[in-house]
């Protein structure tokens, strides 16, 4: 500095200034100038690096511009001018300007490091990791590289190596909290909550007011049926939500708490940081076109409850009212359901590698209608897509059963009994409300042939309640409730679905500490389709989870003949297996209370005549009950569709719908 204030253009003092600042900063620094046989060029340079640092890009850039009308070849211009140009938001020419200096022998870790952020902004994955690889190879391995690598094979769904990179930035920086909670992220959709438990514990260790960090840790122990603390720990997340802090995910509280105040509050506060994209009319100039062209957009299309429950309404649209499009940025898993998607929708798009605007750009060229979110906050979800305007209508429908409050989702589709009169000013978006379920479901479901009792480990005798929810729906005061109608009903044993090792010994535990045992519990493991539907029919009686209800897992019961009880709450996610109930014609398996919940089950447990009425009522109604009527649904859909469509082209706001 003392140099370049006796010689400012003094290209070598400028050079070594730069290599200063790079050996104190790799990540950010300006390209160091090597020493040139043009030192006008070089001082060029230099004057742009000290504009870039002011904080003036636009002048920074100018500088370098004239370097190179000095110099062209000169590599450390054409890189100082790629990060001017990628702070301007010119990405693009960004990238062809690393490329330039990178192609005149500039191989810094930064340069590729830069070229990797630049690539992942763009959409472009694959060559984004190439790019950090190479970082990697010239030496740029500290922690935020790995950090950055394994976030962007998150986003792409490669959790396992994802992880491997977050184990490789936490060796580099193990005190780095936001690193133990994202490696428990991935390790959560890899299925290994004993782990991801682990890691987001580490987390709080370090710092424990991280962000969602303490609801993560209680989702993942009720995944695990470790209630350690559960009592004091909800409060914590509750007392957090309420003070408006991100204390949980909203999807985490759905199972936590029956209020759906809260959970509007959780879900506001969650979605603040995704700020609406400026949108004008010109961004759709279509009006109207001979059919509705309605976009779904989610990462389920295979062997996933989703297309389980909406396959055979998809394939019901009718193609004289509307073209579908399905917008797929899951995994392309080669599985039946798969194939059925692919044949279901007009067009298929396969979007997994683009980046959010690169999906939105895709549905505007499509002159998309509608954008149909089918995950909303959960697990996979692409919520930017909306956040930036897919479509000029956007809804919420099927994936998650709360509210979306952001000003880019214009409606819920829902119906009387999910949202009912009392509870509607906790639903942020205006509703469409369908006339039976909510929850469309098939009619041509394979069953196959009913196993034996032995077969699945229950035993000959004895009545056989069931719930196969996941185990995060189940409370403590669920199981305890459980616990007392197998107290009740001598020789009842409970039948869960739970492949988790430690889930199983801490709930066996549980019912022994509630003088239950151990054996009455019976777990099961995951099957093909029709072995599950197969195996339901030797359960007597599903017993429903509050305040997160059976939903799939309710509809297979009903589709195998199996009766179900449930308690409804306030929320959406509570009243879903009373909606269903409703439109099959089982009203009375619906009770007030949790009291009422444990008489009725221990009644029916007592009253095989009343049992068995239900289930002929259930075959009876099997493909003419409006749950199983795809067809019926699709048309009631379309209504929704062109009623919101009709309200924009009169130029009128969201406003609620009944079909």
């Amino acid at each position: 500095d003392a140099a370049l204030a006796l010689a400012p253009s003094h290209s070598a003092a400028g050079g070594n200034r730069a290599a200063a600042i790079a050996a104190r900063d790799a990540r950010r620094a300006p390209v160091a100038v090597a020493a040139k046989a043009r030192p006008d060029a070089d001082a060029a340079v230099m004057a742009g690096v000290a504009r870039g640092q002011a904080g003036d890009p636009v002048a920074a850039l100018a500088a370098f511009d004239a370097a190179l009308a000095i110099d062209p070849g000169h590599a450390a211009a054409h890189a100082n001018r790629a990060l001017a140009l990628r702070a301007l938001g010119r990405a693009t020419e960004a990238l062809d300007a690393l490329d330039r200096a990178l192609a005149l022998g500039l191989a810094d870790a930064m340069l590729h490091n830069a070229r990797g952020e630049i690539l992942a902004d763009l959409g472009h994955p694959d060559a984004a990791l190439a790019s950090f690889h190479a970082a990697l190879a010239a030496g740029g391995g500290d922690a935020g590289l790995h950090a950055r690598m394994g976030r962007l094979l998150a986003a792409i769904g490669q959790h396992a190596a994802a992880v491997a990179s977050f184990d490789a930035a936490l060796a580099l920086a193990p005190g780095h909290a936001a690193l133990h909670q994202e490696r428990s992220e991935a390790l959560t959709l890899l299925d290994r909550p004993a782990e991801a438990l682990a890691a987001i514990e580490a987390a709080l260790a370090i710092d424990p007011t991280l962000p969602l960090a303490a609801g993560q840790r209680l989702h993942l122990a009720t995944r695990l049926a470790d209630w350690t603390d559960h009592a004091a720990r909800l409060a914590d997340v509750v007392a957090g939500v309420r003070a408006g802090r991100l204390a949980a995910t909203p999807f985490a509280l759905l199972a936590l708490v029956d209020d759906p105040a809260l959970h509007r509050a959780a879900a506001t506060r969650f979605l603040q940081p995704l700020a609406a994209a400026p949108v004008t009319p010109a961004d759709f100039g279509w009006a109207s076109h001979d059919r509705l062209r309605i976009g779904y957009f989610s990462a389920d299309y295979h062997d996933h409850a989703t297309m389980y429950l909406f396959a055979e309404a998809l394939s019901a649209h009718d193609p004289a009212r509307v073209e579908t499009f399905g917008f797929s940025y899951g995994k392309d898993r080669p599985d039946p359901m798969r194939a059925v998607a692919r044949g279901a929708f007009s067009e298929f798009i396969d979007v997994r590698g683009d980046s959010d605007a690169a999906i939105v750009a895709m549905a505007r060229a499509r002159e998309i209608d509608i954008a149909i979110d089918l995950k909303g906050l959960t697990g996979g979800s692409r919520t930017g897509i909306f956040a930036a305007r897919a479509a000029p209508i956007q809804a919420n429908f099927l994936g998650y059963p709360g509210t979306m409050p952001a000003p880019w989702m214009d409606y819920m589709i829902a119906d009387a009994i999910v949202v009912p009169p009392a509870e509607r000013a906790h639903v942020a978006e205006a509703l469409v409300t369908l006339p039976h379920s909510y929850q469309p479901n098939g009619r041509d479901e394979t069953i196959g042939p009913r196993p034996d009792r032995a077969g699945l480990g229950l035993p000959d005798q004895g009545f056989v309640f069931c719930s196969f929810n996941q185990i995060h729906k189940i409370t403590p005061a669920q199981f305890a409730s459980w616990m007392r109608i197998l107290a009740a009903v001598e020789g009842s044993v409970l039948w869960l679905w739970c492949e988790q090792v430690a889930a199983r010994a801490n709930l066996r535990a549980a019912a022994a500490a509630a003088g239950i045992a151990p054996d009455r519990l019976v777990f099961a493991a995951t099957l093909p389709r029709a072995a599950h539907l197969a195996r339901l029919t030797q359960a007597e009686l599903v017993l429903d989870t509050a305040p997160y209800n059976a939903h799939t897992t309710a509809s297979d019961a009903l589709i195998a003949g199996v009766p179900v009880l449930t308690c409804p709450g306030r929320s959406f996610a509570s009243r879903v297996a009373a909606s269903l109930l409703s439109a099959v014609g089982l009203p009375e398996m619906i009770v007030a209370d949790a009291a009422v919940y444990e008489a009725q089950a221990v009644a029916l447990a007592r009253d095989p005549a009343r049992l068995a009425a239900m289930r002929a009522h259930l075959a009876a109604v099997r493909r003419t009950a409006p749950l199983f009527d795809p067809q019926a649904f699709a048309r009631a859909l379309e209504a929704g569709f062109a009623a919101m469509h009709a309200r924009r082209l009169a130029g009128l706001p969201p406003a609620d719908i009944v079909i």
